[in-house]
Order: C-alpha cells, then sequence, then structure tokens
C-alpha cells in the first residue's frame, strides 16, 4: 500500500514537470494578452496547460515569482530578440529597421503591450519593467538612426516614431490584414530613414 501510494506519488511529480518553465510562462503571458494580470492565477494557468497546480511548484515558488519572471520574459521575448539579436545587429541600419518591423509584425510581439502597461499603472515592478523596455527600445533605435546619419534629435525623434508605430499599430488598426502591415513596412522604413533638405 505504501509502495503504491509512493509509485503514484512520483508518477504525478513526473506527469506535472512535463511542462516546462517556458510554457507555464508563455501561458502566463498569453492568459495578460487576454486580459488583466489579476486573471493570472495558478490553477487558471494549470487548467488552460492540461495539468495539475502541482506542477506549478516545479518551477515557482509562488504567483509573486511567476509574476517577477514573466515580467523578464516579456523582455526577452518582445524586446531583445531584436535589440540583442546579432544577425540583425550585422544588418545595414535600414535593412536592421526592416527585418526588426517584419520581425514584430510576423511574430505578433505587441499582443501583449496593453495587458503589461495596464498592470504597470497600478503595480511597481511592473512599471520598472516597462521603463527599462522602453529605454532599450529607444537606445536600439537612436542607435540604429544615428548609424544612418541623424543628429541625436532627429535620431530620438525618428526612434520614438518607429517604436510607437509598431507597437500600437495592429492593436490601433486590427482590420488591416497583417500582408498588407507587412508590405507597407518599406515605405515606412524610408520615410523615417530619408532626409529632409532643410
Amino acid at each position: 500500500m505504501c509502495f503504491n501510494a509512493q509509485v503514484r506519488g512520483q508518477q504525478e511529480r513526473t506527469i506535472s514537470k512535463g511542462v516546462s518553465k517556458a510554457e507555464w510562462l508563455q501561458a502566463a503571458t498569453d492568459a495578460l494578452a487576454r486580459g488583466n494580470v489579476s486573471d493570472i492565477t495558478i490553477g487558471s494557468l494549470a487548467r488552460t496547460l492540461g495539468i495539475s497546480k502541482s506542477g506549478f511548484y516545479w518551477h515557482f515558488k509562488n504567483r509573486d515569482e511567476l509574476l517577477d519572471e514573466l515580467l523578464d520574459y516579456w523582455n526577452h521575448e518582445v524586446t531583445e530578440v531584436i535589440t540583442k539579436n546579432s544577425e540583425l545587429m550585422a544588418l545595414d541600419p535600414k535593412d536592421r529597421l526592416e527585418r526588426a518591423a517584419e520581425i514584430i509584425i510576423d511574430n505578433d510581439l505587441v499582443r501583449y503591450e496593453i495587458g503589461i502597461r495596464q498592470w504597470a499603472m497600478n503595480d511597481k515592478r511592473a512599471a520598472r519593467a516597462v521603463r527599462l523596455v522602453n529605454r532599450r527600445r529607444l537606445e536600439y533605435g537612436r542607435r540604429t538612426f544615428g548609424e544612418i546619419g541623424f543628429s541625436e534629435d532627429e535620431a530620438d525623434v525618428r526612434a520614438m516614431l518607429f517604436i510607437c508605430y509598431h507597437a500600437w499599430e495592429a492593436l490601433t488598426f486590427p482590420e488591416i490584414p497583417r500582408k498588407r502591415r507587412r508590405e507597407l513596412i518599406a515605405r515606412r522604413i524610408a520615410l523615417l530613414t530619408t532626409k529632409s533638405d532643410r
């Protein structure tokens, strides 16, 4: 009897451990994209993943630890995937901007923006994470536009326009198909990288 219970307990731990930490984080990020941070519960995530709640504790101490790691995960998955991408950095600056825009559109990287930024309005740790991501995105944009030859102020303005456009275009105009948004990338980059005669 004791042996059977022990075997059953080991099997449950094995099954619970079958969902990776990244899968828990992705499920939490997707839940945030659909609603509010308060909707992210261990039970709801476990149901989404088709696993018992005990599986959660293989990877996280508690919900707070999940939320802390969720912010790091969001930073990495939607920002560092571009800003720390050595293949992108090796490209000509204009090509780099085009490729970054394609990655954003093709992978729908903006789907988390509303949920994260709403969370940041009432949570200091989320607000810090958003400020960090904003800073990294701006540094990337400024550096890229600076390489094209724009002054500091011009690079700053263009970086902000590039970031705002790509962060909010799909959310503001959801009726525009992804294919059409992708077709407009080259024109947008041409507008942002053309120097005025003034």
